[in-house]
């Protein structure tokens, strides 16, 4: 039987979402699944990890771990790839994977290709996006090597786990580093809400804004839905925001039920990063903005007019 390997991560306990879609591909794909996880807590995803179908769980719960450090996450993963020799190794695309992963092809001589929206392990077909999501690209890897594959985020549908299976947890030691990667600092980010890419409802705000502290404004229109603030990619350059906000072609990838995207023309590299929303709002005073032609409501006027009156209709209703 083929051996999948899952990069899997979690908040909480709970397992997020893009580790979700990664057990989703293969849970009826006649996988042997394994998984390896870091961080406070890892050790405790057992009970989780069986109603996929997990066999094994490697863990590295030393709480140095709870902070990204690529020689150490890299460390820990390469213990799981020597021991379990797996056919193919699926984790979530974000900046993390992306940083670890290359080097782990690398050193195993697999296969590597990242940022994928469709997915048949059966087949070996993948599609990817392409300039900016203009296009998408399918393809294919040549012979039978290993591959690693990253998804993009909530591209995959998650569905339910029907898995009933015994984890065998392998505790990792928390391996000796040269020193080159320390964390010297964690700092908050600014939404003390759901990542991004977690979350079901987002207000996105751009340089319709006119200036950071206006940011207020959204995050005062959010608070209500209980909703995560995100941002267009010219506010973070201009560092009204940090990147952690940034969606887009080079930020976060989301999917949520309700995009509110305020003073936001439309950019093809942002809708590339927040078109697979259920439903999108956009407010801006130019009716010619191409995010109109995405949306699924349009609001064609002043945001500092608009947003006001929204948030108070949303505290008088929720």
């Amino acid at each position: 039987m083929k051996k999948a390997l899952i990069f899997v991560e979690a908040k909480d306990g709970k397992l997020k979402k893009g580790s979700l879609e990664a057990l989703s591909l293969v849970q009826s794909g006649g996988f042997e699944t394994v998984a390896c996880a870091l961080g406070t807590g890892a050790d405790q995803l057992s009970g989780e990890l069986s109603k996929w179908g997990v066999t094994k769980l490697y863990h590295c719960s030393d709480a140095k771990t709870d902070s990204f450090n690529p020689e150490i996450y890299q460390a820990v993963l390469q213990e799981a790839i020597s021991k379990e020799q797996p056919s193919v190794m699926i984790a979530s695309s974000n900046s993390h994977a992306r940083d670890i992963f290359p080097r782990l092809a690398a050193k195993n001589d697999m296969a590597y290709m990242s940022d994928l929206t469709d997915v048949n392990l059966e087949q070996d077909l993948f599609k990817r996006p392409m300039y900016a999501g203009k296009c998408n690209a399918h393809v294919s890897f040549l012979g039978d090597s290993a591959k690693i594959i990253l998804l993009r985020p909530n591209q995959i549908a998650v569905v339910d786990a029907t898995g009933s299976s015994s984890v065998e947890a392998i505790a990792v030691a928390l391996p000796e580093t040269s020193g080159a990667n320390e964390t010297t600092a964690v700092e908050a980010g600014q939404s003390e809400k759901l990542d991004l890419t977690e979350a079901d409802k987002i207000v996105s705000g751009g340089r319709g804004l006119k200036e950071a502290e206006n940011f207020k404004l959204l995050e005062e229109l959010a608070a209500p839905m209980n909703a995560t603030v995100g941002a267009y990619r010219a506010v973070v350059d201009l560092g009204w925001v940090p990147h952690s906000l940034q969606v887009g072609q080079t930020g976060k990838t989301v999917a949520p039920s309700l995009y509110i995207a305020a003073g936001i023309s439309g950019a093809i590299q942002h809708l590339a990063g927040m078109s697979g929303s259920k439903n999108i709002v956009a407010i801006n005073k130019d009716d010619k903005a191409p995010i109109f032609q995405k949306s699924t409501y349009g609001i064609v006027g002043d945001l500092f007019e608009v947003v006001p009156k929204l948030t108070e209709k949303l505290k008088s209703t929720l």
